[in-house]
């Protein structure tokens, strides 16, 4: 029997691997330069935190989760997203009570039982961001644009940052009135109507083309910002302009997640289809209450680093890996093969990334390896390099050589790095 990955699974290995790992790192190192510090969490938590964390209306927590019974009787789930696991973690460990705003960042894989599509997996990768403790637009401005510069310095050109704005509990409980009643004059099926019972927002994210067309004149959240909604999220825009960040404002944007309030915002690419979101979050004020935590803010986001990786494909960037095969040696007889091992385990010690042509292979087969393994440069040792103990130093990538001293190669690889 062969076995193979689960449906729905994404799997990276050599050499897609290398560009996965690219992603990742330039996404994490977008949140580290911004004072935001690792958290790593557990794949499962109790159940109930997502239940009451995501919200019962969304169709991850309704439709999509892992939940399983452990051998304790416990029900237990595949965190689906991160956000609600970092909040328990923040008000277990007490982290709300030291020094604010707490900024973390996490990595890792999420779960969601979904229909397998391309760009959409059960197991797939995000990197995400919280900075939980203040309600100041320059950390909503700082949180956006981490996330726009990581990226851009990718290379990615085709998307956009689409932003709105969910405003403070009085605006949307003066939207709800207005909304409810706009809902309450469609003709709509029975599971419909008790999604719009405990979230009529739900109903702008609804992608039946009925729906779509009866919500066309639904009142639009943004035309009842307080004045404080209104003026904190103008000085999000502004401060964005002037950091040099484009966005659109989209009034209709509703994330899949219930505990968005304020500022709000999604990343859109392009050449993706319909599985356009690369990433996005928003501002999720009373969540730590909820949870059972102090009354603090937060904003945060999650990318998809599975989307962001074909969105770099669709582009055509290339991807180079994190730590790339610095040298290639090959060996041409037993006697060689002894001392190149030993060569390539002092330069590995000289934190030197080395390989070598291992079994039998003549020189043809051999290059070949070197070729493959992408090494910036390779080396020929032969019974001759071994009584001159010199050898011919070839760069793969414009094919020129220079003769160096095989003792030296250390320092040589150091200066060309």
């Amino acid at each position: 029997m062969k076995f193979q990955a689960p449906k729905g699974v994404s799997e990276y290995f050599p050499q897609r691997s290398g560009a996965f790992e690219r992603v990742r790192a330039t996404l994490i190192t977008a949140a580290a330069t911004s004072g935001y510090q690792l958290i790593e969490l557990p794949v499962f938590e109790d159940t109930e935190l997502f239940a009451r964390g995501v919200g019962e209306s969304t169709d991850v927590v309704s439709k999509e989760m892992y939940t399983f019974e452990d051998r304790g009787g416990r029900s237990i789930t595949l965190r689906p997203e991160g956000t609600a696991g970092v909040m328990r973690a923040v008000i277990e460990h007490n982290l709300d009570r030291g020094q604010l705003p707490v900024k973390l960042w996490y990595s890792g894989a999420f779960f969601r039982a979904e229909r397998p599509q391309a760009g959409r997996y059960r197991q797939f990768y995000q990197v995400g961001v919280e900075a939980i403790g203040y309600d100041d637009p320059e950390i909503d401005a700082e949180v956006i644009a981490m996330a726009d510069r990581g990226l851009r310095e990718l290379g990615l050109k085709s998307f956009r940052l689409e932003l709105t704005c969910l405003g403070d509990l009085a605006s949307r409980q003066a939207h709800r009135i207005d909304l409810d009643k706009f809902i309450s004059g469609l003709e709509l099926d029975e599971a419909t109507r008790a999604k719009a019972a405990l979230n009529p927002l739900r109903l702008f994210d609804d992608k039946r083309e009925a729906i779509k067309s009866a919500m066309l004149n639904a009142p639009i959240l943004l035309n009842y910002l307080s004045a404080e909604s209104r003026a904190n999220f103008e000085k999000v825009q502004a401060l964005l302009e002037s950091f040099g960040v484009p966005f659109t404002i989209n009034e209709r944007m509703v994330r899949g997640l219930d505990y968005y309030t304020g500022t709000t915002f999604e990343f859109v690419h392009e050449m993706l289809g319909a599985q356009s979101g690369i990433g996005g979050g928003g501002r999720y004020d009373g969540l730590m209450s909820q949870l059972g935590g102090a009354d603090l803010s937060g904003i945060g986001y999650g990318i998809g680093i599975d989307r962001v990786l074909l969105a770099c494909e669709a582009e055509g960037i290339e991807l180079q890996a994190i730590s790339p095969l610095e040298i290639f040696v090959i060996a041409l007889g037993s006697a060689e093969k002894e001392y190149v091992a030993k060569l390539i385990n002092e330069l590995r010690g000289a934190g030197i990334s080395s390989d070598m042509a291992y079994g039998d292979r003549g020189l043809k087969g051999s290059m070949k390896s070197a070729d493959k393994s992408g090494a910036r440069y390779s080396i020929v040792v032969g019974s001759d390099e071994l009584v001159s103990g010199s050898a011919q130093l070839k760069d793969m990538k414009t094919g020129e050589s220079q003769s160096v001293m095989l003792s030296s190669l250390p320092q040589i690889l150091r200066r060309s790095s």
